[in-house]
């Protein structure tokens, strides 16, 4: 099947009436850790040296995240021509470096690495439906539409590969838990607030608490009950758990209120 690409957008249907600002300053920094995946794909090819089969996936798919932030930095200089992408992605990629040089997983094992994988996956493909739901301008609507189709078929790619592995590896369930709850607590992480502040306040002083907040002031509001519902059930396969049931239901539950409570906390703050 051929994949979308960047001639594929209807850039022509660009409406600059309907641009949310807060959402502009969100895809900005999704677009400097989109296109940083070439360094990603770079990892895991390390971390798979011994799996050619996973190392063509593992290019694939760093192939497909470099799109991903190329049509979201093209989007954004639409809907902001002082915004240049390629140069507040080159101060992003200077100054957020990941470990190249390793060949093991940070997360202890391949199997570990495929189950955090997967939880990132579930992340992303939650958070550009998300925005798909909640834009209004319609060429981000059809951008953020075709990430998060790729975003859930790259879950489900790295979710086959992490079955192969768990036969081999025999991570058992409290070790694919410890991967997933870690990878969880990374969510507001350096990374994003980095990107953040590369896109969005570049002449400021770099202050992490300042632009993990100012993210996800943007970013938490967005998500409604059924983002959350299908997120969890993602979460809860990776991890071996029923994705159905009385669980999702009441992580369902919790996650609303935290999200809720936390966008009303940082709205309060603003």
């Amino acid at each position: 099947m051929r994949h979308w690409t960047l001639d594929d957008i209807p850039w022509d249907r660009f409406d600059p009436t309907k641009v949310n600002p807060d959402l502009l300053r969100a895809i900005k920094a999704a677009a400097m850790v989109e296109g940083n995946g070439a360094d990603y794909g770079t990892y895991l090819c390390n971390v798979f040296q011994d799996d050619p089969e996973f190392q063509d996936v593992a290019r694939g798919w760093a192939h497909e995240e470099i799109q991903h932030g190329a049509a979201l930095g093209r989007w954004a200089e639409l809907a902001d021509p002082t915004f240049d992408y390629a140069s507040s992605f080159r101060r992003f990629t200077d100054g957020y470096k990941i470990d190249l040089d390793t060949e093991k997983s940070v997360r202890g094992s391949k199997a570990g690495e495929l189950v955090a994988r997967c939880i990132v996956e579930t992340g992303t493909s939650t958070y550009y439906t998300a925005l798909k739901d909640a834009a209004e301008e319609p060429v981000l609507k059809e951008i953020c539409r075709n990430i998060a189709a790729d975003e859930f078929r790259h879950y489900k790619l790295f979710y086959s590969h992490m079955r192969r592995y768990m036969e081999r590896e025999r991570l058992g369930l409290w070790g694919r838990l410890r991967v997933v709850l870690g990878r969880l607590t990374e969510s507001e992480d350096d990374e994003l607030a980095f990107a953040y502040y590369c896109a969005n306040h570049p002449d400021e002083t770099y202050i992490r608490k300042r632009f993990v907040y100012e993210y996800a002031r943007r970013a938490y509001p967005l998500y409604r009950r059924p983002h959350v519902e299908r997120g969890i059930a993602m979460v809860l396969k990776a991890a071996g758990l029923n994705p159905t049931g009385w669980l999702n239901r009441f992580l369902c539950n919790l996650a609303c209120r935290f999200l809720k409570f936390r966008a009303d906390r940082l709205n309060a703050s603003a």
